[in-house]
């Protein structure tokens, strides 16, 4: 089944600057073959729910592999199954009634 998820890792027990495990679960997605797309408070990414659920897990496996004692992640994720959906298309659909 193919899901769009809205990703937020939270490292915690390692400071106020996370950029550097946010920068490491990116990669750990990308490995994954998964797009994620960075925001200000996540990451979205689209793609087989077994892949995505595994690379979030390698997140967490490398996260504490880094010193993180521990890890509190936020995930939202939409299915469909009346068509594919994906992150483009429904950006386009808002983006197309905003007139742009």
């Amino acid at each position: 089944m193919k899901l769009i998820a809205d990703i937020s890792v939270i490292p915690l027990g390692v400071g106020l600057s996370l950029s550097a495990y946010v920068a490491a679960c990116e990669k750990v997605l990308a490995e994954a073959g998964l797009k994620p797309r960075l925001h200000a408070n996540g990451t979205n990414v689209e793609g087989d729910w077994d892949a995505v659920m595994a690379a979030l897990r390698r997140c967490h496996e490398v996260l504490h592999a880094m010193g993180v004692p521990r890890i509190a992640t936020n995930v939202r994720l939409g299915t469909r199954v009346d068509r594919e959906a994906s992150m483009d298309a429904k950006l386009a659909s808002v983006e197309e009634k905003l007139g742009g």
